[in-house]
C-alpha cells in the first residue's frame, strides 16, 4: 500500500428532490472538490442523503469522479462513499470504484478516509496501483 495525504476544499450545492413521503427526509447535492497535497485534483459528484427525526442520525451515499495527479501520475478515477451517523457516531467508507482508473492511474485500488477539524477537511488515501495490460 502507498499512502497519500493532504487537504481539500468542498462545495456542496443542494439539488431539487421529491420529498413527499413520510419518514426520512431525503436530499440530493452536487459535489465540487479541489484536492491539494499528494493528490492534486478536482472532482465532481452527486450525493444522496437521508435525515431522521433522531438528532445525529443520518445516512448518505455518493459517487465522485476525480481528475488530476496522484503522486505525479495523471488520470481519473471514481470514488464511492457510504456513510452513516448513529446518534452522532460516524461510520464512513470511501472506496475506489474497481477498474475506474484511467491514464497513468489505470489499475488503481484503495480506500480514503476524511478528517474534519476546525472546519478544515483533510484526506488519507491508502492505495495500490496494479500493472494493467
Amino acid at each position: 500500500m502507498t499512502r497519500a495525504g493532504g487537504t481539500f476544499d468542498v462545495k456542496l450545492t443542494p439539488q431539487a428532490t421529491d420529498d413527499s413521503a413520510e419518514g426520512a427526509t431525503l436530499g440530493r447535492m452536487s459535489i465540487d472538490k479541489q484536492f491539494h497535497g499528494d493528490l492534486e485534483a478536482t472532482s465532481k459528484g452527486e450525493m444522496l442523503t437521508a435525515g431522521t427525526s433522531v438528532k445525529g442520525s443520518a445516512g448518505y451515499v455518493a459517487i465522485e469522479r476525480v481528475s488530476g495527479t496522484l503522486h505525479g501520475r495523471s488520470g481519473t478515477f471514481a470514488l464511492q462513499h457510504s456513510g452513516t451517523m448513529t446518534r452522532g457516531a460516524p461510520q464512513l467508507t470511501i472506496t475506489v470504484v474497481p477498474d475506474s482508473g484511467t491514464g497513468q492511474l489505470a489499475g488503481l485500488a484503495g480506500k480514503m478516509t476524511i478528517d474534519i477539524a476546525d472546519g478544515k477537511h483533510s484526506y488519507d488515501f491508502e492505495y495500490t496501483l496494479a500493472n494493467v495490460p
